[in-house]
């Protein structure tokens, strides 16, 4: 066996703080290297092809790269090798970069390290099997999971494409939080008004199946091949029959019912459609507040509707679905107000989200766009905003930065300004983050034009004095403590995950960081993908965004969607676990850790019942490996084995 050994300099993030020399020096003397040499960038083109022209001139028939994480480059190198004519599993990569350069500074101390590490990656290759992919079909139709800008984007791209496109949205209507805005920054214009013709174009377009007021139930299968469950949830009113004429809404005499559309601004009926350009715009009934379902009688909207479309035996329906990819687009939440009790968000009714000021601006909205007090229902002189309620925060365990929240703080107070010529607008701030286009001369323009009151500094609470609101908080550029009486606060909240996003992340298999965001593949190189093949991501449900970000990213992910079904054919990752029937003792326990259900039972001809893997839907995680009791089961190309191999280079003296 002649094992050749390539060590990467990568410029000084290895060499910097790794004698690379050395380490080749080191790894000629292990027995089996037959070639041992150092590269200064073994990824680009040229290195490539000096690991191409040694496998040939030296006659290596198992190739080493110590480099960065496999992550990065492990692909690229098997493909390498494999033009060279050999098994693309007859490849080992030591990450000698992430592992050890970037994390110690002792160089000696560091280039021993490397040394041991390049010697575990030689006795691993050397236990290394040719392994083979297999081919299957794929299913061209794609899952998008979130009617939002993003989810809109991705449907519609795809379904331009030519692809088949599957669109649940949770809600009653598609168009997610760019629906409830008012205006969008930098530009001031109407948002509804730039994402009502998508929200048509996605209900009129005849690849696309839009599933509104539905969840996902259940998905099983693998990249090309999935089956998905769609819960359609009871509206209580036949769509196929509602006209949306509105008839209904006008006639319920419950009035009371939680507008989840509003932000509970105002209540509305209990049967409702959420907001005049609603897509589908269909009614619902809320059965919490309904009194056909609370009191057992009414049935106003039965007697009235012309088209006899009111239901209350409707059930849930569940329906099964082919597809082949999904895209991932389910948005954010906003911080419960009531995790902020220094600024009395949920206590005090004058203290508001921003989002819910924005339903107030909003002409459609419960106000029909007129700013007033919800105490008391009167126009406010003086609003105060706070930026930053939640977010930067370690003490509730939110200290990243929610984006977009500088931004829709600086419109509002714009907004503010047109609406209510002589009010005066603050804005309570730690810092200004601006870093769009056009975002920082937005920034100062309602500062300098439109007259807003920038005060930088934490406020520290929030209390009522008569008939206005006490902001009471720090001037740090003055040096002083302020407090500014206002007829209205504003909170600028914390963008948060969805509270079903880690439900979701367990049914499609992807991960989830520690604040419930959805994790992609690699942060800069596959920053739509994720882990899980034929899974990707779009918009908010990653990390806050605006929304020309969500676009991008709607569009990256059908990008890659096309890209996934430009062949008929999808090749399997050959790297699954295997059972060995003759030492399998049918316990099970594998098929009830696995996290993918890719292990069935399986009966043989003499009656027992052992395990199977179904390779395909094997993702490689190992999970059944460590679980099985006997040893049955075992990852191809991670083997005990192999990994015993590497246990005993290491721990040689």
């Amino acid at each position: 066996m002649r094992v050749g050994v390539f060590i990467c300099h990568c410029g000084n993030n290895i060499a910097g703080t790794i004698d690379v020399a050395r380490v080749a020096e080191e790894t000629r003397k292990i027995p089996g290297v037959a070639y041992a040499t150092t590269y200064m960038y073994t990824c680009s083109e040229p290195g490539q092809n000096e690991i191409k022209e040694a496998i040939t001139r030296e006659g290596l028939d198992r190739v080493v790269v110590a480099a960065c994480s496999p992550r990065m480059h492990e692909l690229t190198f098997r493909r390498t090798v494999e033009k060279a004519g050999l098994n693309r599993y007859f490849f080992e990569m030591a990450n000698i970069r992430e592992h050890i350069s970037w994390i110690g500074e002792n160089k000696d101390l560091n280039t021993l390290k490397a040394t041991e590490a390049v010697r575990m990656a030689v006795a691993k290759v050397m236990q290394d099997k040719p392994l083979y992919s297999t081919s299957f079909k794929v299913n061209k139709r794609v899952l998008v999971i979130g009617g939002g800008v993003a989810g809109m984007q991705a449907a519609l791209d795809c379904a331009d494409g030519g692809l088949e496109v599957l669109l649940v949205e949770k809600s009653p209507s598609v168009g997610g939080m760019m629906a409830r805005l008012d205006k969008t920054f930098p530009t001031i214009d109407c948002s509804i008004c730039i994402l009502g013709p998508k929200m048509v174009d996605v209900a009129q377009h005849d690849k696309i199946t839009l599933h509104a007021y539905s969840e996902i139930e259940e998905i099983k299968g693998y990249v090309g091949n999935y089956q998905i469950k769609i819960r359609k949830k009871a509206t209580y009113v036949d769509w196929s029959k509602c006209t949306g004429c509105g008839a209904c809404m006008e006639k319920c005499p419950s009035k009371n019912s939680y507008d989840a559309f509003n932000f509970g601004v105002a209540p509305t009926r209990a049967i409702n459609i959420p907001f005049p350009q609603a897509i589908p715009k269909k009614a619902k009934i809320d059965p919490n507040y309904c009194r056909q379902f609370v009191k057992g009688k009414c049935g106003v909207c039965a007697k009235i509707c012309p088209t006899n479309a009111i239901d209350y035996e409707m059930k849930d329906e569940i329906i099964t679905e082919d597809i082949g990819a999904i895209i991932v687009a389910t948005g954010y939440s906003l911080i419960d107000m009531d995790k902020l009790p220094e600024y009395g968000g949920g206590r005090y009714p004058d203290v508001i989200s921003g989002a819910q000021y924005e339903r107030l601006l909003n002409a459609s909205g419960p106000t029909s766009g007129h700013i007033v007090r919800p105490s008391d229902h009167m126009e406010p002189k003086t609003i105060a905003f706070i930026s930053c309620a939640g977010s930067r925060d370690k003490s509730i365990g939110i200290p990243y930065c929610s984006n977009f929240c500088c931004m829709y703080i600086a419109k509002q107070a714009i907004l503010t300004k047109d609406h209510i010529p002589d009010s005066q607008s603050y804005v309570f701030y730690m810092d200004i983050r601006s870093p769009g286009k056009g975002y920082d001369e937005f920034t100062r323009r309602a500062q300098e034009e439109y007259g807003a009151k920038y005060i930088r500094g934490r406020v520290s609470r929030i209390y009522p004095k008569g008939n206005k609101m006490v902001v009471r908080g720090s001037d740090t550029l003055l040096g002083a403590q302020v407090e500014v009486e206002a007829d209205l606060v504003v909170l600028g909240t914390a963008v948060v995950s969805t509270p079903d996003a880690a439900h979701m992340a367990e049914k499609l298999h992807i991960s989830y960081d520690t604040f419930g965001f959805y994790v992609e593949s690699h942060p800069k190189l596959r920053p739509v993908e994720t882990n899980t093949s034929g899974v990707f991501l779009a918009g908010a449900c990653q990390g806050p965004k605006d929304i020309p970000a969500s676009v991008g990213q709607g569009s990256a992910a059908a990008s890659k969607v096309q890209a996934l079904f430009s062949k008929d054919m999808l090749e399997s990752d050959p790297a699954v676990a295997r059972v060995n029937m003759n030492t399998c003792v049918g316990c099970l326990k594998c098929l009830k850790t696995c996290p993918f259900g890719a292990i069935k039972e399986k009966e043989l001809r003499d009656g027992r019942v052992v395990a199977d893997v179904i390779e395909t839907v094997c993702a490689g995680c190992g999970v059944c490996t460590s679980t099985c009791p006997c040893g049955a089961i075992q990852l191809q190309h991670f083997t005990d084995n192999q990994l015993l191999a590497e246990v005993n280079a290491i721990c040689r003296k």
